[in-house]
């Protein structure tokens, strides 16, 4: 994310880029015992509204962090990548020892199912913008997936009820956060809230 933390950076944004140990815990502990401690000591007053831009999974505990804290204010999120209804390739390799070992816990909450955790967690409380990738460089990981997709996350499953924007642009998803025209669209949806003013949610 470091291409993306200077680009906010520069454009005057105060950015703390988290890190968080993403193969080794689930969701629930991710959110409160690394993200959440993480924000209040980089911002310290969490009553001022935070920004979050997030990739993949970040995307996910942004929602978790919405749903059980109410001590943070949020302000804009833009997420990139996210599977905020779920991976079909969880659905299909998540049984799988490999699957378990270079994902963890978490990753194995992120099936399609209504009782997996991205459906589970509702619709945004806050101002959602999503990134899609329309561009695949796993194309064995694609061809478990239902349409177009980043080669983790379909185009459909990336989009959350309750969104204010969503856009698609040609990048994959271990990338999308490097891509130029991903980067300048988070910075007009932290700004404007709107990643053109012609382009609504579906």
């Amino acid at each position: 994310m470091e291409k993306l933390e200077d680009s906010l950076s520069e454009a005057g944004f105060k950015v703390c880029n988290i890190d968080y140990p993403s193969r080794h815990h689930r969701v629930q502990r991710l959110a409160s015992d690394y993200v959440t401690p993480s924000i209040r000591q980089c911002f310290g007053d969490t009553q001022k509204p935070i920004n979050f831009v997030t990739h993949s999974l970040g995307g996910i505990i942004v929602r978790q962090i919405a749903a059980t804290d109410d001590s943070i204010v949020f302000g804009r999120v833009v997420m990139l990548g996210p599977p905020n209804r779920g991976s079909e390739v969880v659905d299909k390799l998540g049984d799988w020892t490999l699957f378990q070992a270079i994902n963890g816990p978490a990753g194995n909450q992120l099936g399609t199912a209504p009782d997996d955790l991205p459906r589970s967690l509702g619709p945004a409380t806050f101002e959602t913008g999503v990134i899609a990738g329309s561009f695949s460089i796993n194309l064995i990981l694609s061809s478990l997936i239902p349409g177009e997709d980043d080669g983790k996350v379909s185009i459909e499953n990336t989009k959350l009820e309750g969104m204010k924007d969503f856009t698609i642009v040609g990048a994959s998803h271990p990338f999308i956060m490097r891509d130029s025209k991903a980067i300048a669209l988070a910075h007009q949806f932290l700004l404007e809230g709107a990643f053109s003013e012609h382009h609504k949610a579906e």
